[in-house]
This record gives C-alpha cells, sequence and structure tokens, in this order.
C-alpha cells in the first residue's frame, strides 16, 4: 500500500487528533501529552503505524484496515483496539487493559502482550511466536482462530471458544478451555488447573498436561499420545477417549468411552453415579479400582 498522507516525527495529545484518516502512513509519533486527549486514530482505514509510541487511550476503535509494526503500547494506553477489521500487529508491545474487543481479521505476530481481559469477542484470529506476560480472561468467546507459538501465562483463559487450533506452545493458565467446542491442541504443554470443564470436541495431541481435575463434564473429548502430570480425579462425568504415555494419579466417574495409561494411581467409580459397562479403563501396569 502506498501512502498518500505522511505523519512522522510528531506529538500528538489533543482528542481525535488524526481522526478518520485514510490511505496513510503514521511514522515515528508519540501520541502522548498534557491534553491527555482520546480516539487519536478512530474511524481510519488503509493505515500504517510504525514505530509509534502510543500513551492514550482507545487509539485505535473502528478502523478497517491497518498494519501496525514496532508500536508501543503502554499500560496507559487502554482498549487500544475495538471494533477493528483487517488488522495486522507486529514487532509491538501491548500493555494497556483490554487491548482487542470485538475485533475481526486479527494477525498478531512476534509481538509481547501484558493486557487483563486480552481479545474478547474477536472472530478470525491469527497469531505467531507471541507472548502474553499477564492477563486475565484472555481469549474469552472468540471464534476462528489458528495460534502457534504462543507463550502465555494468565487465568481463565480460551473460555466460551469455538473452532481453534494451537499448536507449538506453552499455556501456564487456570481454568483454561471451559464451555469451548472444536478446540484441538497439538505438541503443547498446558499447565492448568480443572483444564477443560464443559468443553465439546475437545482434542489434544501428543501434548503435556499438567495440574489437577482436569477434563470434567466433557463432551467428546479426545487426548491422542498426551501425558498427564499431577492429574488427579480426572475425566470426571465426561464422555471420552484418551491414549496417555505414563501414569494418571487418578480417574473418577467417567461416564463413557475408554482411558488408557501406563499407569492409573487409583480408579474411582461410584455406581450410584455412572454405569460402569459404558466405559472402559485399562492400565498397562497396575490398577487400583475402588
Amino acid at each position: 500500500m502506498e501512502s498518500t498522507n505522511i505523519f512522522e516525527n510528531k506529538t500528538y495529545d489533543q482528542e481525535r487528533a488524526l481522526y478518520g484518516i485514510n490511505n496513510s502512513l503514521v511514522k515515528n509519533c508519540r501520541f502522548d501529552g498534557p491534553a491527555d486527549g482520546e480516539s487519536a486514530l478512530k474511524e481510519a482505514s488503509e493505515i500504517t503505524v510504525e514505530n509509534c509510541f502510543m500513551n492514550l487511550r482507545y487509539p485505535f476503535w473502528h478502523v478497517n484496515g491497518a498494519k501496525i509494526t514496532g508500536t508501543e503500547l503502554t499500560e496507559n494506553c487502554r482498549a487500544a483496539l475495538w471494533y477493528d477489521h483487517n488488522v495486522t500487529i507486529e514487532n509491538s508491545t501491548l500493555n494497556g487493559i483490554k487491548a482487542l474487543r470485538e475485533c475481526e481479521g486479527i494477525i498478531l505476530k512476534n509481538s509481547s502482550v501484558s493486557s487483563p481481559e486480552f481479545i474478547w469477542k474477536c472472530k478470525n484470529l491469527v497469531i505467531e511466536n507471541t507472548e502474553i506476560k499477564e492477563s486475565e480472561y484472555p481469549f474469552f468467546e472468540v471464534d476462528d482462530a489458528k495460534i502457534t507459538g504462543l507463550k502465555m501465562k494468565g487465568k481463565y483463559s480460551f473460555q466460551y471458544n469455538s473452532n481453534i487450533e494451537i499448536s507449538n506452545s506453552e499455556l501456564d493458565t487456570k481454568d483454561a478451555f471451559w464451555h469451548t467446542k472444536n478446540v484441538t491442541v497439538r505438541d503443547s504443554v498446558i499447565k492448568s488447573e480443572y483444564l477443560g470443564w464443559y468443553s465439546e470436541n475437545l482434542t489434544l495431541i501428543n501434548c503435556r498436561i499438567i495440574g489437577t481435575q482436569p477434563f470434567c463434564y466433557c463432551k467428546n473429548l479426545v487426548l491422542k499420545n498426551c501425558e498427564m502430570e499431577g492429574c488427579d480425579l480426572s475425566f470426571e462425568r465426561s464422555s471420552v477417549q484418551a491414549e496417555i504415555l505414563g501414569k494418571i494419579d487418578s480417574v473418577k466417574n467417567v461416564l463413557s468411552g475408554s482411558v488408557t495409561a501406563d499407569e492409573i494411581g487409583e480408579i474411582i467409580m461410584e455406581e450410584e453415579i455412572v454405569d460402569k459397562t459404558k466405559s472402559s479403563i485399562v492400565t498397562r501396569v497396575s490398577r487400583n479400582i475402588k
């Protein structure tokens, strides 16, 4: 895209400083100052933002078509991108709360994020080689996303998601994947207490899973060639097909399907709660049925 308007080496602090600009390059600019103005680039379209410093609220609302590179969005830059379409963010830092909401067609690459309530109600996402250092409720109500190389630390992530693919990632996040539909995770490490509760069609392949009470109340849960560490009271009231390498600490009240592992520390099947004939639990080394 060849920009017809260039804004370079400027400082803007007024309200709606570059409101509605089109087909423009914004380069080496600072959005900061005593006027403390909001919504600097609201309603802009087909813009390129390079090496800028964003320290004011709500800069990119209702933007249609943008490439943001090498740009810092500080913790004061709250609710930075809302209601946007077709935005690419690369080599940038996003540190303000609620950084993306109700956006569609977002590409986020090679960036660093520290944003509570990050990426809510968004569709059609691509995320590559990005670190989320801290967030609560990231990826809430997200549909249609492909994520690879994500390193994340947070709480309550990926809740009420659908049609998500995740690969080669490290997720350290409590209560992940609750109420999700059609989510697949491959070749990743997931550290999460209470992982995947109430999910439907959740599939994990070649993953390492760490944390207490995973996968309860799941429908059509599939685990292939996964490892489970510190996973007690697993699969309660779930329909599951699981092939586990190594040990599961304990399995409780599987609703239906099969669970196979090298070893299971304890198998708890309470007859007044579940029908044992509807599930198969196989241990290759030893088993203790209670």
